[in-house]
């Protein structure tokens, strides 16, 4: 079951909607400032994407060992950790005089936001009950991260046209300075007397999936200017692919493992992941495309691409508060199934309407309203499913599995996706650049929606499976909530409190 506190710090969401929104922001603030970049510190054309890359790599690499480490050094220690890691490296990167110091301030930022982002959803997991108050928490949090990556787009513009690159990285500075400030009496204290067994970290696994992560992601982000076939890509992703395997089969030997694999049994754990993981690789890069396509075919300047993102994180706000006021009533399988096909529906507006002499209402701002409601209605159920039947101990461990799915599924498919686009805008000839892009685009976007369309039928059909009524013994119904808990070793114990269950979910699933 999961803790439930009768009382919380005020200021605790916000710290939280705080790190969502940082994590998001630097995933894309320094997108638009690249060229200053390039030119201020001298970086030459194929290192240059590395200020992005390597906190993706780090990020991506370090997401499960940071959900972890919440659950074994303290939550709020691993918050604390988090943000002074992550503002020391934007304030090195700020003040970085050559390449080499920018890209591995970029590196350190990557190792503090993999700490924050886990720890963020463990303890709105823990510290709001299950119903109205943490299906709030999670729709902010949601909307918190879709603002975090459009303002991002926007900030970097404004910012590097104002007072340079720069500004870019030392931006973070205050927002962590302040929630410094007060974390201490928001965060509540990390609880070490618990009885039991204290939990320890798994090394080796740690290093096992730490490893074999950062290689997909090094592999993933290689192929956009090495190709699929170059002995480097698939160099990165067969040791990838190895390391994982390995990892995976270290997990089921351990006492106490980095990812219990036990919880990808529930039906709710494996469709939250399973669709953020599609879903993440649809909506990264149709956002990328479109960020392409208003600059280099519309001819949008920074300034004016970011603010065009703005309606999209409306849209996100908005579908985050339907999703938190009917969450409770229809379940978190029809609204994920129900945000993924509004989405691709979305998405697939833009591969309809994306031209050469397209304008912003109807090859922007029309298909952004759509697939943004459809994407806000994702987060609440998201979070919820990704953490439902969970104990305590394992929010963390949880956490960090649903961001790593996320980040996993935005590197898969950006890197596909690429591939997709170069193809299919092979054949109209340099004469005709413009067209070619518009062509290599909307075949992206065709695919985009593609996986949108299967996350939500996907959630869809796990939800159902797992929604089949509870078998009956010779002795009568199966025990669920009545009294008794059954932990995944089948051990019973007496439950404290009976969690609301998830209108998509049978009482034969719970905790």
């Amino acid at each position: 079951m999961v803790d439930s506190h009768t009382h919380k710090p005020s200021w605790l969401l916000p710290v939280l909607l705080t790190v969502q929104f940082l994590v998001s922001l630097d995933m894309s603030v320094v997108n638009v400032a690249l060229p200053d970049i390039g030119g201020g510190l001298r970086f030459d054309p194929e290192s240059l994407t590395w200020v992005v890359n390597a906190y993706a790599l780090t990020f991506g690499g370090l997401l499960m060992l940071g959900g972890r480490l919440a659950d074994v050094v303290g939550r709020r220690r691993t918050l604390i950790a988090g943000f002074v890691v992550f503002g020391l490296a934007s304030t090195a990167g700020g003040l970085a005089q050559a390449p080499g110091q920018l890209i591995a301030a970029r590196a350190v930022q990557g190792v503090g936001a993999a700490a924050l982002a886990p720890v963020a959803l463990a303890l709105i997991t823990v510290n709001y009950p299950a119903g109205a108050a943490r299906s709030r928490a999670l729709g902010l949090w949601g909307a918190s991260g879709a603002a975090g990556g459009a303002v991002g787009v926007l900030a970097g513009g404004l910012l590097t046209d104002w007072f340079g690159w720069r500004a870019v990285m030392l931006v973070n500075v205050p927002f962590v300075v302040a929630v410094l400030a007060v974390v201490r009496s928001a965060v509540p204290a990390d609880d070490d007397r618990k009885p039991g067994l204290r939990p320890r970290l798994d090394l080796v696994g740690a290093l096992l999936v730490t490893a074999g992560t950062s290689l997909l992601v090094l592999g993933l982000v290689r192929t956009e200017t090495c190709g699929w076939t170059d002995w480097r890509t698939t160099g990165a992703l067969g040791a990838a692919a190895v390391l994982l395997a390995a990892f995976a089969v270290t997990e089921t030997r351990v006492r106490q493992p980095l990812l219990r694999l036990g919880l990808l049994s529930r039906g709710p754990v494996l469709a939250a992941n399973v669709f953020a993981l599609l879903m993440s690789a649809g909506q990264f890069a149709a956002f990328y495309f479109t960020s392409l396509y208003m600059q280099q075919v519309l001819g949008y300047g920074p300034t004016a691409a970011g603010t065009a993102f703005l309606p999209f994180c409306v849209g996100v706000v908005v579908g985050s508060v339907i999703a938190a006021r009917t969450v409770a009533r229809v379940g978190s399988g029809v609204l994920l199934m129900t945000g993924g096909l509004l989405g691709a529906v979305g998405i697939a507006g833009f591969a309809a309407t994306v031209s050469v002499d397209g304008g912003f209402p109807l090859s922007i701002l029309a298909p952004s309203v759509i697939a943004s409601l459809g994407i806000g209605m994702c987060f609440v159920p998201l979070g919820t499913a990704a953490t439902m039947g969970v104990a305590p101990e394992e929010t963390g461990m949880a956490s960090g599995l649903l961001n790593s799915s996320r980040q996993v599924g935005g590197a898969v498919g950006l890197g596909v996706l690429v591939t997709v686009a170069a193809s299919a805008g092979g054949g109209a000839g340099e004469a005709d650049g413009a067209q070619s892009l518009v062509d290599g685009f909307a075949a992206a976007y065709w695919v985009a929606a593609g996986l949108l369309a299967v996350a939500g039928l996907a959630a869809g059909a796990l939800y159902r499976k797992q929604a089949a009524p509870p078998a009956e013994s010779d002795s009568g119904p199966a025990e669920t909530d009545a009294g008794l808990a059954e932990s995944d070793s089948g051990e019973k114990s007496p439950k404290k409190s009976v969690e609301p269950v998830d209108p998509g979910v049978s009482r034969s699933t719970r905790v």
